[in-house]
């Protein structure tokens, strides 16, 4: 029996591709209060760019700014293969009102469905197929055993260190080894191997067709294979002879497979990595010492954070080996869905490994810079418990905590080596800088070991408060030729291409280095810094570099900065607030009213400017300084407008579960009733 659920994905020669279908259909949607924009260019690389898009769109169209839209960017698609074959799901982003948008989508164009993921999340575009009555598809139908992959690999229950998946049916599992049991093909292998081995299901003649096949086309470079993620934990499952020359060779990124099969020979591998300070090897390393070694958590991970001190291991395992305690002590909850409480017990241990003297003091740094924004949280939390003695003894961690924070913080700062939006998400703890910040910046702008991120970052700050000084410049002129000189994006930061920041501040002190720099910067290679350039000009302002800047401003060039930079510079010269300048030019000709709103609310605070591309709707930042120009009197009551619409459109109070770091009950409550005192301001907008 077979069930046709929808159209085979195979089409006969000379057919239309799925791309030409999908966009004959696109041409057909919009309508009142409904918009699309047209497909993509690389241009349109992420959702900051769609909404860029959908603001300028309006403009040259005169469509209402508060319609609803859709789009996809260029990373959703490459779900279209080179012929136009759809490969994947195209995911559809939108903004305004979600379900606007839904009706505005309907189901697709024929042939195709659309999953509506809610007002969270993007509608998905994608094939219909046909499944047999075990809802298994045609191995030939490449969209429906893509589809029933994604289904049979999707984890039921995920947290931080594990993921739990329903399991297969016997005809699922059969089809499965179906499709390994041919000749060895890895491309293929990678896809159907996953899913068995999640249920630990490779046999052992499967894993060894592949592992010779994996390490004769692969070698020198066995995890360019993604397949070896399946392989090698089927391998130390089996107690395979050759695994341990196999881990070997993978190195640290095989830790966490290691980690889950302890063992002497696992432990040894596990601490050579973790001594560089690779997370993953550290939490492996704990994982791996706590279940052969110390059996209790709080000892074994003493004993490992002094071992790291010992061994001079990067300040940034510390975390690592902190995370792996908490892991051990807690029930981590599902990432995906759980509410707020859920994370309770993971947040107050963190605030009690902070003053557990069991701890080294390395340890419970990081402890305390962990729970840095995290006491409110235990608070509410331990204030809806119902056990009075367990909510009273939650509390008195907090103040325990709160008691030796600032001393067990001074003089440390973030991992400038991690995923950038985390410095982003913490942006607004340096809106003023202690003098312990200001010596944590600079040893790490001296410290040779910083890479570009923890340059642009620290420069940055220290720049735009005044604290730059000719000693930081000397730190880093051997550097700037061979490292700063390099491609970094920055469109999505709240600090510049480190080299930018480097020659302003070159200029303002009047350091021969600026004009090497300057010379640089003219050179028509590399094409990269071309359309920063200019952000240069905030160095030591003159009229003729604000009336160079003007001019491209005006000019319709892609903004990346230049009109905040305009601002910047023209409040300098001018001795006057940015905001001032910022709020003259409302309705000014050939200024994009989208780039000046983000400029009028990034340049509220000149010693902290936020340099992001578009407004943050998830920063604590963007959120604060969006009510600062909400409520300055000093300024137009348009001015005033602009920063109250950003601030109704900021996820506090939409979707305040996305703002990082967490948000506290109360926050939201008091950005609640901030909003509704502002109501009739927003009935008259």
């Amino acid at each position: 029996m077979v069930l046709l659920v929808g159209l085979s994905t195979n089409r006969p020669a000379g057919q239309q591709s799925d791309l030409s279908r999908i966009k004959a259909w696109w041409r057909t949607l919009g309508g009142d209060r409904f918009a699309v924009l047209p497909p993509p260019t690389r241009g349109r690389y992420t959702q900051s760019d769609g909404h860029e898009d959908a603001a300028e769109m309006f403009a040259t169209r005169g469509i209402d700014t508060d319609a609803s839209f859709a789009y996809w960017h260029w990373q959703s698609h490459d779900a279209f293969a080179r012929s136009g074959e759809l490969t994947g799901a195209l995911y559809l982003h939108w903004g305004g009102d979600h379900a606007t948008v839904a009706a505005g989508l309907g189901d697709g164009p024929p042939g195709y469905r659309i999953v509506d993921n809610g007002p969270r999340g993007a509608f998905q575009l994608d094939r219909v197929t046909v499944v047999d009555a075990d809802g298994l598809p045609d191995p030939e139908d490449d969209a429906g055993v893509r589809q029933f992959l994604a289904r049979v690999d999707e984890p039921r229950h995920r947290t931080a260190r594990s993921s739990e998946y329903d399991p297969l049916t016997a005809a699922e599992e059969r089809w499965l080894h179906d499709r390994l049991s041919g000749p060895v093909d890895l491309d293929a292998a990678v896809r159907f191997a996953a899913p068995l081995e999640h249920r630990r299901a490779l046999t052992p003649d499967e894993t060894a067709r592949l592992l010779p096949a994996w390490r004769g086309t692969y070698a020198g470079r066995l995890t360019a294979w993604r397949g070896w993620r399946s392989v090698l934990p089927a391998l130390l499952r089996q107690e395979h002879p050759e695994v341990w020359e196999v881990a070997a060779e993978l190195g640290a990124e095989a830790a966490y497979a290691l980690a889950e099969h302890p063992s002497p020979r696992s432990l040894e591998l596990l601490r050579a990595w973790a001594l560089t300070g690779d997370d993953g090897a550290v939490r492996g390393w704990f994982r791996a010492h706590h279940a052969l070694r110390e059996p209790d958590p709080v000892r074994a991970a003493a004993a490992l954070s002094e071992e790291l001190t010992a061994r001079t291991a990067p300040e940034a395992a510390q975390t690592g080996i902190l995370r792996a305690l908490r892991e051990a002590v807690t029930d981590e909850p599902d990432t995906r869905r759980s509410p707020a409480d859920a994370f309770f017990p993971l947040l107050l241990a963190t605030i009690r490994f902070a003053t557990d003297d069991r701890l080294p003091r390395p340890l419970r740094v990081a402890a305390a810079t962990a729970a840095a924004d995290t006491a409110g949280r235990v608070r509410e939390a331990a204030g809806r418990l119902t056990d009075a003695a367990e909510a009273a003894d939650a509390l008195a961690a907090v103040e325990r905590y709160e008691t030796v924070r600032d001393d067990l913080l001074a003089g440390t700062g973030p991992d400038l080596t991690g995923y950038e939006g985390g410095l982003g998400d913490i942006y607004h703890r340096y809106r003023t800088l202690s003098p312990a910040d200001v010596r944590w910046l600079r040893d790490r702008l001296a410290d040779p070991s910083t890479g570009v991120q923890g340059i642009a970052f620290c420069l940055e700050l220290l720049h735009a408060h005044g604290e730059a000084a000719e000693a930081d410049l000397v730190a880093l002129l051997p550097r700037w030729k061979k490292e700063l000189t390099k491609q970094y994006r920055t469109t999505y930061t709240e600090w510049r291409h480190p080299l930018v920041t480097l020659t302003c501040l070159a200029q303002d002190l009047g350091h021969p280095a600026a004009e090497a720099m300057l010379a640089w910067w003219s050179k028509p290679k590399p094409l990269w810094k071309e359309p920063v350039r200019l952000l240069t000009h905030l160095g030591a302002p003159t009229e003729e570099k604000a009336a160079e800047l003007w001019e491209f401003v005006v000019s319709g060039g892609h903004d990346t900065g230049h009109l905040m930079t305009w601002v910047l510079l023209r409040a300098r010269l001018d001795g006057t607030h940015p905001l001032y300048v910022a709020e003259k030019l409302i309705d000014e000709p050939g200024i994009r009213a989208y780039v000046l709103h983000r400029v009028l609310i990034g340049v509220a605070d000149p010693a902290q400017p936020l340099w992001h591309y578009a407004i943050d709707p998830r920063s604590h930042s963007w959120w604060h300084r969006a009510q600062e120009v909400a409520d300055d009197e000093r300024l137009s009551a348009e001015a005033r407008a602009i920063g109250l619409k950003a601030a109704r459109e900021h996820y506090v109070t939409r979707y305040p579960d996305q703002v990082r770091p967490a948000l506290t009950e109360g926050e939201v409550k008091t950005a609640h009733a901030w909003l509704e005192a502002r109501a009739d301001r927003t009935a008259a907008d």
